[in-house]
């Protein structure tokens, strides 16, 4: 059983957040946070990639759910569905940068395949 980290926040915080960079991350295409949130962002986005490919109504809804902007969640279903059809999984990628100046926090950057 996996483990969901806390990112010391508070749990409606935590998701909010999480909900803001997968929406960043779909929309943009890349994104630089903190090593610890990019993971747990990558196994948020992979599943909204994989609810795009499915492209059923159910999928949308849900996805609809969890992404804040209906024109990242027509992104999702319409271009990076075709973009990764022959792709089973993967469809991220998380790139070390360094510490972060002032606390030296381990930067990634989190980006699309």
């Amino acid at each position: 059983m996996t483990k969901q980290r806390t990112l010391g926040r508070a749990s409606s915080h935590r998701r909010a957040m999480l909900r803001n960079l997968v929406t960043d991350l779909l929309n943009n295409g890349r994104i630089t946070t903190t090593h610890t949130r990019a993971k747990e962002v990558q196994k948020v986005a992979e599943r909204m990639i994989t609810l795009g490919k499915r492209g059923d109504l159910h999928a949308r809804r849900q996805a609809l759910s969890y992404i804040y902007s209906e024109d990242v969640v027509t992104k999702v279903f319409g271009e990076l569905a075709e973009k990764y059809a022959d792709r089973n999984g993967g469809y991220t990628r998380i790139i070390k940068v360094g510490p972060r100046r002032g606390d030296g926090a381990e930067l990634s950057i989190i980006e699309l395949v």
